[in-house]
């Protein structure tokens, strides 16, 4: 039997413990049941009956958020081309978009907590609300001064994750803005840092796994305290006396399709021709980037972690 890769944490979802951007914590589903799977094949056949309209959004931080907790601690600046959030010893801070989205290539420029950030948690995600959730997570683990960040990715649908991935960046984020992107196209999520693809998590419906295409979500990001668990298993306290910890943010862009009763489509307005994001995957020279980082800097897959899994993979792993 193979080590587990994730010793420290393996049988802990980090989303299933309550965070401070919602009113009650994320429980994950063991399985589909019956009821789910023809409720999520009625909403699917409304939502592709449904217009969908394009919409490409760039920059102002005000049009674009709401700055949803934390008060002060999340400040819109240089007339809403950057956002930060503050996390201190009463409250983290946070943010989610104006709008849901149902497909899209959303790009963030993120510049993350320098210096000793042990103990915190900076997460931009995508997400719907509900038991039966989707979720699409980038979350970024603090260090040690001097350690590099971990960054845990996963991939929730209809209430189950499970699927987490992590990695240790190959520059220091802390030091310049970089840009974190999530391509979510009704074949693939896939994952980039700088334009780089990290993680492809294909859409294998066809093999009854269920892939995150019938729940509009809205883009989050929070910074909050999760010294029980984020730096080394929780065994690296948060050091309050380094605190305010602060992120930055600029330069969103996002080209997506929202449910909407207007009377254009989504697939012919998103692709004039045979490009765009709605086609998008990765080619030979994508696919040989991908797997240079995962070879390189990837230090966690839970498809390869046969001792969380005694009973056998997640059935998506045979393809991944």
């Amino acid at each position: 039997m193979a080590p587990s890769l994730f010793p420290f944490t393996y049988i802990v979802n980090p989303r299933s413990r309550p965070n401070p951007h919602t009113a009650s914590s994320y429980p994950t589903l063991a399985t589909t049941t019956t009821t789910t799977i023809i409720t999520t094949m009625a909403i699917r056949f409304l939502l592709v009956a449904c217009s969908l309209v394009v919409i490409a959004s760039a920059g102002n931080f005000y049009q674009e958020f709401d700055v949803t907790w934390g008060d002060d601690r999340a400040k819109n600046l240089d007339n809403g081309q950057l956002l930060t959030l503050s996390l201190d010893k009463a409250s983290g801070s946070g943010f989610q978009s104006k709008n849901q989205y149902l497909f899209g290539k959303i790009d963030m420029q993120i510049k993350l907590v320098p210096g000793n950030s042990a103990g915190t948690v900076t997460a931009y995600y995508l997400s719907s609300q509900g038991p039966t959730h989707d979720e699409i997570d980038f979350e970024f683990l603090g260090n040690l001064s001097g350690d590099p960040y971990t960054l845990h990715t996963n991939v929730f649908t209809q209430g189950k994750g499970n699927r987490e991935m992590q990695f240790k960046l190959w520059f220091d984020p802390t030091e310049d803005f970089h840009t974190y992107s999530i391509l979510w196209n009704p074949r693939h999520v896939i994952f980039m840092v700088d334009g780089t693809p990290i993680r492809d998590f294909k859409n294998l419906e066809s093999r009854g796994i269920a892939f995150p295409n019938s729940q509009p979500m809205r883009i989050y990001s929070s910074l909050w305290n999760a010294d029980d668990w984020a730096t080394r298993g929780g065994l690296v306290k948060t050091d309050w006396s380094k605190a305010p910890f602060t992120a930055s943010y600029r330069n969103f862009k996002a080209d997506t399709c929202v449910p909407s009763s207007a009377t254009s489509e989504c697939a012919s307005n998103s692709v004039p021709s045979n490009g765009g994001w709605w086609n998008q995957e990765l080619d030979s020279m994508g696919q040989q980037r991908m797997k240079w980082v995962q070879k390189n800097y990837m230090i966690y897959n839970y498809c390869s972690d046969l001792k969380r899994f005694p009973q056998g993979l997640p059935p998506e792993c045979s393809t991944a």
